[in-house]
């Protein structure tokens, strides 16, 4: 049974996200931890439609937004379709960028167990909350700032001019030649590097941890868009020892604010359906290079937050879970 409702799942990505086509040669890439059977009913579908996919297996990756192994890179660059079925996300790494860049469509979902294919931020309509994400990308894109609140003591102010160009609109449907998105449904803005001040306390959820669900809040101190301290329990010591023991100052850099757009995800400790949480926004720190920016740190890793109010410009766009566009 589980396999049939895990196919149903594999057929929405390949048919309504990513409209895989006859004749299209499509790469599923995924990993030892990632539970095979994914990729397997992904290549069915895919099979389905005429195309001609192809399973590669690799370790996992130590970091999010590591790049994988030379092969790997090389393969994604020959693909109309990619299926980024991983435990650790490449979403923002240098051969994913390059990629779509080729004109390949890349669709991401990291983390994922044989339930995710059917239950959770799969089951939304992604066709329906597709006009939530422009209006989000339509704002982010206009403003100059933002100033972000959270009842957990989340006060942050962000400076969007001179900013990296991009603006990432993850909404699901990936049918355009160099369209990255992924199955969480979020908005994405980069600020411009060395604006960001004030205080992030992720009171949800880290993509750093494994899993990223907080018992106590984690407070990072934030300067001239760098952090500077980071406090709280035992998850924050934790953070604070993986973070030095990467040895690159650039995992500090505030590279992100994203909001989740996606009714059916509910926080579970894994960021594919965390940070799409709907009406929750997270910073994300490290990378910048996927809307446009030229840092590229060892990792990329967010801190989700419950509860946020978003101001853009003096406008409040989200709070109390509520959308105002």
């Amino acid at each position: 049974m589980k396999k049939i409702e895990m196919i149903t799942g594999a057929k929405k990505l390949v048919d309504e996200c990513t409209q895989v086509k006859e004749g299209e040669s499509v790469l599923i890439v995924t990993d030892t931890v990632t539970p095979f059977s994914i990729a397997e009913v992904l290549a069915t579908a895919c099979k389905e439609r005429g195309a001609e996919p192809v399973i590669i297996i690799m370790s996992p990756l130590q970091m999010e937004g590591n790049d994988p192994p030379p092969p790997v890179a090389e393969a994604m660059l020959k693909a109309h379709v990619i299926f980024l079925a991983l435990s650790r996300s490449i979403f923002h790494s240098h051969s994913r960028v390059r990629a779509t860049k080729t004109g390949a469509r890349c669709f991401a979902f990291s983390e994922f167990t044989e339930e995710d294919m059917f239950k959770g931020a799969i089951e939304a309509d992604f066709l329906k909350m597709k006009g939530l994400g422009e209006r989000l990308g339509d704002a982010l894109r206009e403003a100059k700032a933002a100033r972000v609140t959270t009842p957990a003591g989340t006060d942050i102010f962000l400076d969007f001019n001179g900013r990296p160009e991009k603006i990432l609109i993850l909404n699901g449907i990936c049918h355009q030649p160099g369209d990255a998105v992924a199955i969480i449904l979020e908005a994405a803005i980069s600020p411009k590097v060395g604006s960001a001040q004030g205080v992030v306390v992720c009171d949800a959820s880290t993509s750093f941890l494994k899993p990223g669900l907080v018992k106590e809040p984690i407070r990072a101190v934030v300067k001239d868009g760098i952090v500077t301290d980071i406090s709280g329990g035992i998850e924050a010591t934790k953070l604070v020892e993986g973070l030095a023991a990467l040895c690159d100052p650039k995992v500090y850099n505030v590279a992100e604010l994203g909001i989740g757009f996606n009714p059916k995800a509910k926080m579970t400790g894994v960021q594919t359906q965390d940070k799409g949480v709907y009406g929750t926004c997270h910073i994300g720190f490290g990378s910048n290079i996927s809307w446009g920016g030229d840092i590229k740190a060892a990792t990329h890793f967010d801190f989700i937050m419950y509860a946020p109010k978003i101001v853009l410009d003096g406008t409040a766009i989200l709070e109390n879970y509520q959308f105002n566009l």
